[in-house]
């Protein structure tokens, strides 16, 4: 018989009042019962101490002066007590059954370190976008074209998370990528082909904003870093790094494209091209600027038909 891990989940809150309550209710109602909570408020300026008094002596809570993403995701996971960890920030949702599924999988397969699932896009009023179907876990296909395959719902072991360290506080733009590149050189992720979490969209999440520069240039200085610090990397790694760094350029122009910097975009697109020409002529990085293009515009176009359809629709009373 295996013994049923202990599972810790951290949340760091950053003004995230209108949601952490929804988050906090979807991991208290896991039907997985050995589940530590840890929910940080990082400086937060709004009512999200309020929120937290409200649950006192249900999980553990503290608040500190704001310190970034990064560095409070690892006070939680040093402070953590679990086997195996995870996070989810204070805006997205888990399903009923993630936890339990994850430990299943995790159980069930021993090699792997990671597990990430399927996931719903939402708009701000908890409204299902669309049904996201994670990529299958390719560490090559990771680096090479800078794919984040997990998500929200990620669970990983604790003794992964020793050997790799915690996120590097200084990326903010992409620093779930950065980690992910790291603990996967202790083994490989398993995708769970089932919609176990939900990933918001809203005005200020940092998916939607509009990053400055040094935020825009972190694809280019992850996959530096990644290649400069990491110690006999496989074969097939060390190949692709001309095409891992031209498309770390080119999402690098995405997120410049997004904020208007035109100026920007353009010199990141040469700099691909400089590394890898097929790669910048390719459709998929033609897809890549589009979705800098349109991609807010449409999902405010979406909420703002959605929500003018909903009040002109009239109540029905059973």
């Amino acid at each position: 018989m295996t013994l049923l891990p202990y599972v810790s989940i951290v949340v760091p809150a950053y003004n995230q009042e209108n949601y952490l309550d929804e988050t906090i209710q979807s991991i208290l109602h896991q039907d997985y019962k050995l589940i530590e909570l840890i929910v940080l408020d990082d400086g937060s300026q709004d009512n999200t101490k309020k929120i937290l008094q409200k649950y006192d002596h249900q999980f553990y809570y503290a608040s500190h002066t704001n310190m970034g993403q990064a560095n409070t995701l690892n006070k939680g996971w040093y402070k953590a007590r679990g086997e195996i960890l995870s996070y989810l920030s204070a805006d997205d949702l888990l399903m009923p059954n993630s936890v339990s599924t994850a430990v299943q999988y995790l159980n069930e397969y021993p090699d792997i370190v990671l597990t990430y699932c399927d996931f719903n896009l939402i708009d701000p009023n908890s409204k299902i976008i669309r049904k996201v179907s994670a990529p299958n876990f390719d560490y090559l296909e990771m680096v090479k074209r800078l794919i984040c395959q997990p998500g929200p719902g990620v669970f990983f072991r604790k003794r992964a998370f020793n050997r790799t360290g915690g996120w590097n506080p200084e990326f903010r733009q992409m620093p779930d990528y950065d980690y992910w590149l790291r603990l996967g050189l202790n083994g490989p992720f398993k995708r769970i082909p089932q919609i176990l979490a939900s990933f918001r969209i809203h005005e200020k999440s940092m998916t939607f904003s509009k990053g400055d520069r040094t935020m825009a240039s972190e694809p280019v200085r992850i996959i530096e870093k990644y290649y400069r610090s990491q110690n006999n990397l496989p074969k097939q790694v060390v190949e692709v790094f001309p095409e891992a760094m031209s498309n770390a350029h080119l999402i690098s122009a995405q997120l410049h494209l997004k904020a208007g910097r035109w100026g920007d975009t353009l010199s990141a697109i040469v700099k691909a091209a400089q590394y890898s020409k097929p790669t910048v002529m390719s459709t998929r990085s033609l897809r890549i600027l589009i979705n800098a293009l349109f991609n807010r515009a449409l999902h405010r176009s979406f909420w703002t038909i959605r929500e003018r359809f909903s009040s002109d629709t009239p109540s029905t009373t059973h």
